[in-house]
């Protein structure tokens, strides 16, 4: 059973708006879209409140956030943003920086983790790293019955991060980092921390105990032998349920991009609540 927080136009939280976009700083446990269950979001309410020239919510929405991730999300107003929004998002023209708390102590202060990413045949509808072994599962699976989206070959994904503080949570050892994801993959920044050995504190679905594959899909002496000062799953299980009462601690921070209609280089950001 999901709750979800219903957003009324009147709570928004508004960052930039103009004509063509409105730039909203989302909270944590609100959709970005409604989906085809047709439940309550962020796309809904800023509909309401600003409408738009498509005519729907669905004509403004350019780039979602996962419903626990908190932070800046641009809407389009006109179909001349929404098109030039698609355009600057498809060629990587938009940059986004995310602050997350991760379990441990990162020991290096900067890097990039590096790992091709694959939909989880075994954990559907999750993501997990790739490797030849389960690429191999996949051989002779039908299309028809798994769907498309699962055969879909491994994804090359890169993710920045750089170690902001390291700091403490109920006694137990946090990092405070900031994200760049290269590639934009689904989940992509989940799968590597928890793959890296630093999952997101509270993330029910790739952290400890969570629905997707345990450490993105990357077995304990593969992670141990890459990254020897990873956050132990005891570690991990202690931060759990020191942050059992906290959203996913991840927050879009700071998001960079040309308007899509008078090309004036725009850059906001904002502050984590974690």
């Amino acid at each position: 059973i999901f709750l979800f927080f219903v957003p009324l136009p009147q709570d928004l939280k508004i960052v930039f708006e103009d004509d063509h976009i409105v730039v909203v700083d989302k909270p944590s446990g609100v959709l970005s879209v409604s989906g085809k269950d047709d439940n309550p979001s962020l796309a809904g309410a800023v509909f309401e409140a600003y409408g738009c020239e498509g005519g729907s919510a669905d004509k403004m929405v350019v780039h979602r956030l996962g419903m626990d991730t908190s932070g800046l999300i641009v809407f389009a107003r006109t179909m001349a943003a929404l098109r030039g929004m698609n355009s600057a998002f498809r060629t990587r023209k938009v940059t986004r920086t995310y602050e997350a708390l991760v379990c441990g102590h990162v020991e290096q202060d900067s890097g990039v983790i590096d790992m091709p990413l694959m939909r989880d045949y075994e954990f559907p509808p999750f993501m997990r790293v790739s490797s030849d072994e389960h690429q191999r599962a996949l051989i002779g699976l039908d299309a028809d019955e798994v769907g498309k989206k699962l055969l879909e070959g491994p994804k090359d994904s890169l993710t920045k991060y750089t170690v902001v503080a390291r700091e403490e949570l109920g006694g137990h050892s946090v990092s405070r980092v900031a994200l760049t994801s290269i590639s934009g993959r689904t989940h992509q920044l989940n799968v590597h921390c928890a793959a890296f050995g630093h999952p997101i504190v509270a993330d029910s679905v790739y952290g400890v105990n969570g629905d997707a594959a345990p450490n993105g899909g990357v077995d304990e002496a593969t992670i141990q032998e890459s990254n020897p000062s990873r956050a132990s799953g005891e570690l991990q299980q202690q931060i759990a349920d020191a942050a059992s009462d906290k959203s996913m601690c991840v927050h879009a921070k700071s998001i960079s991009f040309e308007h899509p209609v008078t090309g004036e280089k725009l850059s906001f950001e904002s502050g984590a609540s974690f």
